[in-house]
């Protein structure tokens, strides 16, 4: 798989950027976000990338961060969510926006998506809940829970007791405080 692309950027599409990588051209579809963050032409740039296989075709997705591209990931394991769809839900959604919907089982959010129907946005919504349940705890309580989530794994904790857990932190207390809470 490809999961990264380092190369002077080719040219600039609607879809996406032509990325030069030691002589070999990839086409790469990106968001209009990723693009908006994009250096330009005959820059250097650095891709994290998704190969989507299917039997008629390969396609290579581009995101600016590994974070944007691993929430891709998580949206294409939601039932009848395919790669347009999820690149539609990351053009509309930062991380965030997206994980507090999913989480507050926002209907009316989600159908803003091109593509997205009230039916399709209440069954992504049931399927994405149980995925982005430790990213919710992340993004709600920001980056010092993510230590304290990674300090907890490294000590045996499962996801749920550190879930249960983070929610009783104090936020104003600092890391190894709230690790010992």
């Amino acid at each position: 798989m490809i999961g990264r692309l380092s190369g002077i950027v080719g040219s600039v599409r609607a879809e996406g950027v032509l990325l030069d990588v030691g002589g070999v051209g990839y086409e790469v579809a990106m968001t209009a976000k990723s693009m908006a963050e994009m250096p330009g032409v005959g820059e250097e740039a650095t891709l994290y990338t998704h190969l989507h296989v299917r039997e008629d075709g390969m396609s290579l997705f581009g995101f600016s961060t590994e974070a944007d591209r691993n929430l891709f990931r998580v949206l294409l394991g939601a039932s009848g969510v395919g790669p347009k769809v999820a690149m539609a839900v990351l053009s509309v959604f930062s991380a965030s926006a997206l994980v507090r919907a999913v989480a507050a089982e926002d209907v009316d959010a989600l159908i803003q998506v091109p593509g997205v129907g009230r039916r399709g946005a209440q069954k992504v919504i049931l399927d994405l809940k149980p995925k982005m349940a430790d990213l919710e705890a992340d993004v709600i309580g920001g980056s010092e829970s993510s230590r304290v989530r990674g300090a907890l794994e490294g000590l045996g904790y499962s996801s749920s007791e550190i879930r249960e857990v983070l929610t009783l932190l104090d936020p104003s207390a600092t890391l190894s405080e709230q690790i010992r809470q």
